[in-house]
């Protein structure tokens, strides 16, 4: 069966008036709450606004102190940059004059060598190991260890050349960094509220930077040593390739002076030594003649005798028939007459001008050689090595 539904219960006229204050407390109640959380929004909105202004102004002088310190170490960098820039500029001038140096040495190395060769040809007592000779030998060493020096000084430059490179790559690759840096920080500087550029969605799960502002700082300050460290080798590297070109292009000259000094002098006693030589095979000809002339007037002396011998021997033959009458008369004295007449002494006279026409011929040859010798020393150190030397230019790299 159905459910009557009876009519609705009335309530009493103080009832009523309680249910009235009852919903005008909690009115009164919520709208206070209402108006509290207001307050304390438009409190919060405020305070927000305050700190997010300060923040912003901070963040603006941190970014503002934050470009200085970029600003400063860019300049800093950019000096350093410009140093090393210098230095291998520099130094690539440095390498280009020890190479010229080098070539240079190449000529006065082969004259050196040539001429030693040269004297090599001396024969006999000429090849001797004289003062010439020994400043050949010592032109020879030093030119050797100067190129070796030079050489080794070439790869010092080149090395020094290739650490200032790196260092250079190094700071232009910190000062792009920076420059990246600043670019980035110039532009969140002049960011603000009102900016159009503000992507309306900003990422934020960006993550913490690993680089702190010490290691930075120190990064840079690495940098920077490196380079003034291979800045302060290269100036100690090229002063000492300085000196060492100076005391080279010094030294030079007056080596090639002494050892033409030294050729000078000895050509000078090789040609006083082959003056006397001819002075004496002049008179060793002239005696020759002499003892050529002598003999033939020994030979004639011989065939002017003849004729009186034979007839000193005939008289003596003659009167040694006489049997009683032989007696050591005056005339007896053919004998002594046949003595003198006689050709022994002259043929031992003869004999012996032969014997020293001989002797005369080989003095004569010797001379001749001796001289000969001298001519080909005189050919060698007068001709041949001083037209080598004549040529060689001194230069100043």
């Amino acid at each position: 069966m159905s459910r009557i539904v009876g009519p609705a219960p009335k309530f009493l006229p103080p009832e009523w008036r309680l249910s009235n204050q009852v919903h005008l407390a909690n009115t009164e109640v919520e709208r206070t709450r209402s108006e509290r959380l207001t307050a304390e929004t438009q409190r919060l909105i405020a305070d927000g606004e305050k700190v997010s202004k300060r923040m912003q102004q901070d963040v603006n002088n941190k970014l503002e102190l934050r470009i200085h310190d970029i600003q400063f170490w860019r300049k800093e960098l950019d000096k350093k940059l410009e140093e090393i820039v210098q230095e291998v500029e520099a130094l690539i001038t440095f390498k280009g004059r020890v190479e010229r140096a080098l070539e240079g040495f190449s000529e006065p190395l082969r004259v050196t060598l040539q001429c030693l060769e040269e004297r090599q040809k001396r024969v006999s007592i000429d090849h001797v190991h004289d003062e010439v000779e020994q400043e050949l030998m010592k032109e020879r060493e030093v030119i050797e260890g100067v190129a070796s020096l030079l050489q080794r000084t070439l790869e010092q430059i080149v090395e020094q050349i290739r650490l200032n490179r790196s260092s250079k790559y190094h700071l232009e690759k910190d000062l792009h960094d920076k420059f990246l840096a600043e670019r980035i920080d110039d532009y969140c500087a002049v960011l603000s509220n009102a900016s159009s550029t503000i992507p309306s969605t900003a990422p934020m799960d960006t993550q913490p930077a690993q680089v702190t502002l010490r290691m930075w700082e120190r990064f840079c300050d690495l940098n920077l040593g490196k380079a003034e460290r291979e800045r302060n080798n290269s100036l100690s590297l090229r002063a000492l390739v300085e000196s060492l070109l100076e005391q080279t292009a010094s030294g030079q000259p007056a080596q090639h002076r002494g050892l033409l000094l030294c050729l000078r002098l000895q050509v000078q006693e090789t040609r006083a030594a082959k003056e006397k030589l001819e002075e004496h095979l002049a008179k060793v000809l002239s005696e020759v003649s002499s003892q050529e002339r002598n003999m033939v007037a020994v030979e004639v002396a011989i065939q002017e005798k003849a004729g009186p011998l034979q007839l000193a021997q005939a008289r003596l033959l003659a009167r040694s028939q006489s049997p009683m009458e032989q007696c050591h008369d005056p005339a007896q004295s053919l004998q002594a007459e046949v003595r003198e007449l006689s050709a022994q002494r002259r043929q031992e006279v003869r004999a012996q001008s032969e014997m020293q026409l001989k002797a005369l011929a080989r003095s004569q040859q010797s001379l001749e050689e001796e001289i000969q010798v001298k001519s080909n020393s005189l050919y060698i150190d007068q001709v041949i090595c001083t037209q080598l030397r004549q040529p060689i230019a001194i230069h100043f790299y």
